[in-house]
């Protein structure tokens, strides 16, 4: 891979390094939202969340569109929930290591 592909990867990775960035990512997975619907989901000014939804706009996550003074967000690229289904396959292959060593390294029953 070449490193002009490896700091793109990078750049998206880190658009998705944010509890309040995958929320409004796993809010759009259920369809296009108006940002004044995301608002009250989100303990913060109206600016940090804009801030966080251009870091997902502009990797290609998150699109807009306006229609009149609103602004509806909605999911470019939803292959990047599959993303969050490996990082649950991970999680729970870490719990399940760790509970293993806390067994004394038995291997304990799915």
């Amino acid at each position: 891979m070449n490193p002009e592909e490896l700091k793109a990867r990078a750049r998206v990775m880190k658009a998705l390094a944010s509890p309040v960035r995958l929320k409004i990512v796993d809010e759009l997975s259920r369809g296009e939202r108006c940002i004044c619907e995301l608002q009250p989901l989100f303990p913060m000014n109206k600016s940090t969340l804009s801030r966080h939804v251009a870091e997902l706009r502009n990797v290609g996550i998150v699109g807009e569109r306006r229609d009149g003074v609103r602004c509806y967000l909605r999911l470019l690229t939803p292959c990047v929930l599959k993303m969050f289904d490996c990082a649950m396959n991970v999680i729970r292959a870490e719990a399940k290591r760790q509970a293993d060593l806390a067994n004394g390294g038995k291997v304990t029953e799915p």
